[in-house]
């Protein structure tokens, strides 16, 4: 899918001028990142420093993947047309959090992914190529502790940092933002130390390493009134993960973020282009989202693939899957696509969908 992507990107925007001067000044406007198409790719996947093609043995496990990989690659990235990438969460994380969701020291770079200064490398090879660089970013919860309770060597390491443990109950919005997700310990967002840190730690990584915009994940399962303050300490373009398909649930926390992820968009595509649902149900859906108090269908993230849910060639053929991309790329919004997609990769559920970048050899014909 390769070629198809190829095609479709220069028919939404011109994202890389041949005269135009690098951007040395990061982007606080989101109009900017209106007329950007996002390549989303997990760190430990994409590319490793020394290109290989050899499978990786544990997907549940880190794979090799590296700061210095994407930037080696990052012409593969641009070839295609986008202009803009999406990284994996920076911080030290607990052991097998090769994704970075499972942070345990915020102020200490993941060291499998490289080093400070690889980052600094990256977001400046990026600039360089008119590219802006969005980071995942976690507010919401830390990574599991190898003793239970004993938070030892994390930037939170008291047990009044946290909220007490309790399962999820989806039916109550209390429980969805102070218990705790997957068993993940769930930062107390109600604390005041706990709030100034989370603020002067995604304000510090922007200022140190000159990102673009972030994307935060699990907004949902926080207060709603926290984020204002978030976004507003990062100072850039921010994109929220609010993992529900109900347009009256999601819009809300556009007043909070200015930007979402279009899960309510999601999952009509999902139906139509892997259940068989009629066309309608597409279209309805997409009625919803104009009419259901959304401040700025502008910035919306489509997408229909990523690293949460099973790529939608394990559940369709690729005539199908090209259908649902061009539609996804082509509507009002922000389009992102997932890493491996244009190689047509069909890993279904969490860590399959996770796959190795670099077994493609980043093929160049890929249909």
């Amino acid at each position: 899918m390769r070629l198809l992507l190829s095609l479709l990107c220069p028919l939404l925007f011109t994202p890389l001028f041949a005269n135009a001067s690098p951007i040395t000044i990061r982007s606080q406007n989101s109009n900017d990142w209106s007329s950007r198409v996002i390549y989303q790719l997990l760190t430990d996947r994409f590319a490793k420093t020394v290109d290989d093609q050899s499978p990786c043995s544990d997907l549940g496990n880190y794979c090799g993947g590296s700061f210095q990989g994407i930037i080696n690659h990052l012409d593969y990235i641009a070839g295609m047309g986008f202009d803009a990438i999406w990284i994996s969460p920076i911080p030290q994380n607990a052991q097998g959090g090769y994704h970075g969701y499972w942070a345990t020291n915020f102020s200490a770079i993941n060291s499998n992914f490289g080093s400070s200064n690889d980052l600094k490398k990256l977001v400046q090879a990026a600039h360089a190529k008119n590219m802006y660089v969005m980071l995942d970013v976690v507010a919401n919860h830390v990574g599991t502790p190898s003793t239970p309770n004993d938070y030892n060597g994390y930037t939170f390491n008291q047990g009044s940092y946290y909220h007490s443990y309790c399962d999820i109950n989806y039916n109550d919005q209390t429980s969805v933002e102070q218990c705790w997700l997957s068993g993940l310990p769930d930062l107390n967002t109600e604390n005041d130390y706990v709030v100034n840190t989370l603020y002067s730690t995604v304000s510090n990584w922007i200022s140190e390493y000159g990102f673009d915009g972030i994307r935060i994940d699990t907004v949902k399962h926080v207060r709603k009134d926290f984020w204002d303050g978030y976004v507003k300490a990062a100072g850039v373009f921010a994109t929220g993960e609010v993992l529900h398909g109900s347009v009256s649930y999601v819009a809300p926390y556009q007043s909070h973020v200015p930007s979402l992820i279009n899960y309510p968009l999601y999952y009509p595509i999902y139906d139509v282009f892997t259940k068989a649902a009629t066309m309608t149900r597409l279209k309805s859906g997409y009625n919803d989202i104009q009419s259901g108090g959304f401040s700025n269908l502008n910035l919306l993230l489509n997408f229909i693939d990523n690293h949460d849910n099973p790529r939608l060639l394990s559940k369709a053929d690729q005539s199908l899957v090209k259908n649902a991309l061009t539609y996804s790329m082509l509507i009002q919004g922000i389009p992102v696509v997932y890493y491996g997609t244009e190689q047509s990769y069909k890993g279904g559920n969490d860590p399959n969908n996770r796959e190795p970048l670099w077994t493609s050899g980043y093929s160049s014909s890929s249909e």
